[in-house]
């Protein structure tokens, strides 16, 4: 999937080979904004490790690209894609510095969600998750600008860092989105149209 904001500032892609000295730059400019949150994954193994793990069947990562100069603006993995009854997805993400609060990651994240609920160019999920330690006030604001509601607090989580983090869930499903974008859902089939 590609794809384009409709500001235009960016686009979505998925990471390649060719993307390896990019993303440790980008990694390593932001590690101070990513380390209270998530391990720093800034060695050459650790981009051979992520596209390993986008080929397995329930995963799948997107760059956010900035148009004007090409940068890598936010990583994005969708992770845990459940099919049969579930259709649930968790979307995780690293913004990357200068980008950072410039409204990028909200334009590429609202993409990553419309591609997630499509079901005629998407996966076609029904309902998506995401898990936010507490004190990240820029991750728990974007989540909540883009209509995720709180679910719960889950002690102890994940282990990041070093340590048991506890995380608060965060979950939008498609009925949900399509009322806040102005989509119809068909109660049917599942299926989205603008």
């Amino acid at each position: 999937m590609t794809g384009e904001s409709a500001a235009g500032r960016v686009l979505i892609r998925p990471p390649v080979p060719a993307d390896e000295d990019a993303y440790l730059a980008a990694v390593r400019r932001s590690a101070d904004l990513i380390r209270p949150w998530n391990p720093v994954a800034s060695r050459p193994g650790d981009f051979h490790r992520l596209l390993a793990e986008i080929s397995a069947p329930d995963a799948e990562s997107f760059f956010i690209v900035d148009r004007a100069d090409g940068g890598l603006a936010a990583l994005i993995n969708i992770r845990g894609i459940t099919r049969g009854r579930f259709q649930n997805a968790t979307l995780g993400y690293n913004a990357y510095l200068p980008y950072a609060g410039t409204g990028r990651t909200r334009e590429g994240m609202e993409l990553i969600v419309a591609f997630c609920f499509d079901t005629a160019h998407g996966l076609g999920l029904h309902r998506l998750e995401i898990n936010i330690q507490p004190g990240n006030a820029p991750s728990l604001g974007l989540a909540q600008r883009l209509g995720f509601r709180l679910e719960g607090r889950s002690p102890r989580m994940l282990y990041l860092n070093g340590a048991w983090r506890d995380h608060e869930r965060y979950a939008l499903t498609v009925e949900e989105w399509a009322a806040r974008t102005g989509t119809t859902q068909s109660s049917e089939s599942g299926r989205i149209s603008g």
